[in-house]
């Protein structure tokens, strides 16, 4: 079973009708959808309300999506965690950051259940962050509820903007301290782990690199990326902050898309075809860790 790209386009045009940042009832219909989608594919989801403060000790509230399949959630086998947040910034749909991920995790939960085999090794969750926009705030309840549950979590992938490709050499920017070390055309998928990850980063490399004529960077950062900030941007830094390996799968932002932030992140600017690869990729991935773990 394979990626549909035009159900993935199917759920950004869905999502990217209306801009949904934190508290919104935009946010709240966004929910719903998603909800629908992932009980239509069998999932059971629980609403997960919370309470945090940005960094500006602004109280919010939040609230993430956590969905189980009874296909693939046994409580005596270990957990594995793959999200995307829902939210967007008050200024932009989000077609990229973060349309394009949940799209992604959708298609997951469509095809999992259907590809997961009896004999798996691990359990899998998959949820759809809130407040990520505002300090990665539903990562880190998410981190905080699992440790405080002492659930055998043995780690997360957070899927970043997943959307965005341009073939053009020059299009891909890179920080200071990685130039040369990377292609300068912006047209791979990046998956970036810590020091903590290695396995894992490997495990997320074999499979996204099975799918042809994706080209597959990886980068492993030190400690828990503080000396490298962007990439500590998404919910996978506070399961890092926590102790558990954990990844972040990105078309690396702002280092290449020019819409980021901005008004102009519409469905429009997405490249189905690299999504769907970039989809098929974190399948592959996916489907071996619950199988074997890694």
């Amino acid at each position: 079973m394979d990626i549909e790209t035009l159900l993935l386009k199917q759920h950004c045009d869905e999502l990217c009708t209306t801009i949904r940042p934190a508290e919104s009832e935009a946010l709240e219909t966004a929910r719903q959808y998603v909800i629908r989608e992932l009980e239509a594919a069998g999932w059971q989801v629980e609403r997960h309300p919370f309470q945090a403060q940005d960094s500006l000790l602004t109280e919010l509230s939040g609230q993430n999506l956590i969905a189980r399949h009874p296909e693939l959630t046994k409580s005596d086998k270990p957990l594995f965690c793959v999200g995307a947040h829902l939210d967007t910034r008050p200024e932009t749909p989000g077609a990229d950051d973060n349309t394009s991920a949940v799209a992604a995790l959708l298609e997951l939960a469509r095809l999992l259940p259907g590809i997961s085999e009896p004999e798996n090794q691990w359990s899998l969750e998959l949820v759809a962050f809130d407040l990520e926009e505002n300090g990665m705030l539903g990562g880190a309840e998410h981190a905080r509820l699992r440790s405080q549950q002492q659930a055998d979590l043995r780690g997360m992938v957070s899927l970043e903007m997943l959307g965005y490709c341009d073939h053009t050499p020059g299009s891909q920017t890179l920080p200071h301290e990685l130039k040369g070390l990377y292609p300068d055309t912006g047209d791979f998928i990046a998956v970036v782990g810590n020091q903590n990850s290695t396995s894992l980063i490997a495990a997320f490399q074999n499979g996204m690199q099975s799918v042809p004529e994706l080209p597959v960077e990886v980068l492993q950062v030190p400690q828990n990326g503080e000396m490298l900030q962007a990439t500590r941007l998404s919910d996978h830094s506070p399961f890092w902050d926590a102790g558990y390996p954990a990844l972040m799968i990105t078309d690396t932002s702002f280092l290449r898309n020019p819409h980021y932030h901005q008004p102009t992140d519409t469905v429009d600017t997405l490249d189905f075809e690299f999504l769907g690869k970039v989809s098929q990729g974190c399948l592959e991935s996916i489907k071996q860790i619950l199988a074997n773990g890694y």
